[in-house]
């Protein structure tokens, strides 16, 4: 091979590097980070999120236990909840979440109480409650639920920014009180959420929950 052929392929090979190295930042610059694909754009101070297309907001409910109504009352329920079903004739959605119960506190008493009886049966006894209750956590059983329900309102193209959001913000108040008002006959009680700190700890909770389960799969 000639001195000019290898002054060509050298010269062949740098030029595909550059075009190589180029090609590779403009894919890096094109990834999508977290926070674009998360479709919140601002948390404001009465908890009412935004995003691209629309304002949302926050309830927490809290639940009654059916099973332990009589006949009358569960039938009483369910028409309730059939009204509040018609009458809610809006965007919402029921979210329920999950999350496993921190019992290191409860152990920790546990065992310091073992350490002032002093009793080797109570340890035992003691020992195999502490070991039962890992177990319980381990599988999930001993976790507490959180209810909430998500109304939103669209944003209209036509409105400009600020007008937009002083007549959602009253729209989804009042779909607040509908709500609180139907679901009371059902014998629940519905919170406003409406601070942006509570707000951030429910996103918070809810996207570390996501990145668990995200992980175990991984693991799987």
């Amino acid at each position: 091979m000639s001195k000019k052929e290898d002054e060509f392929f050298l010269t062949f090979d740098i030029d595909y590097c550059k075009m190589f190295y180029k090609q590779e930042v403009k894919k890096i610059k094109k990834q999508e980070t977290s926070q674009s694909w998360i479709p919140l754009e601002e948390v404001f101070d009465n908890g009412i999120i935004k995003t691209k297309r629309e304002y949302i907001k926050i309830l927490k409910v809290m639940p009654i236990n059916y099973n332990l109504k009589s006949d009358l009352e569960k039938q009483a329920i369910l028409n309730s909840y059939k009204i509040f079903l018609k009458t809610c004739n809006f965007n919402f959605q029921i979210l329920i979440q999950s999350s496993k119960e921190n019992l290191e506190k409860n152990i920790f008493n546990i065992q310091k109480n073992i350490q002032k009886k002093g009793n080797k049966y109570l340890k035992k006894i003691s020992e195999n409650y502490i070991e039962y209750i890992n177990k319980i956590n381990s599988n999930k059983k001993s976790s507490s639920k959180n209810f909430y329900i998500i109304i939103s309102k669209e944003i209209s193209k036509e409105q400009e920014e600020y007008e937009a959001y002083e007549i959602i913000k009253n729209e989804l108040k009042e779909n607040f009180f509908k709500i609180k008002e139907c679901l009371s006959r059902c014998g629940n009680s519905v919170f406003e959420i409406n601070t942006k700190e509570e707000i951030l700890n429910i996103l918070n909770s809810f996207f570390n929950i996501r990145k668990e389960n995200n992980l175990k799969n991984k693991k799987i």
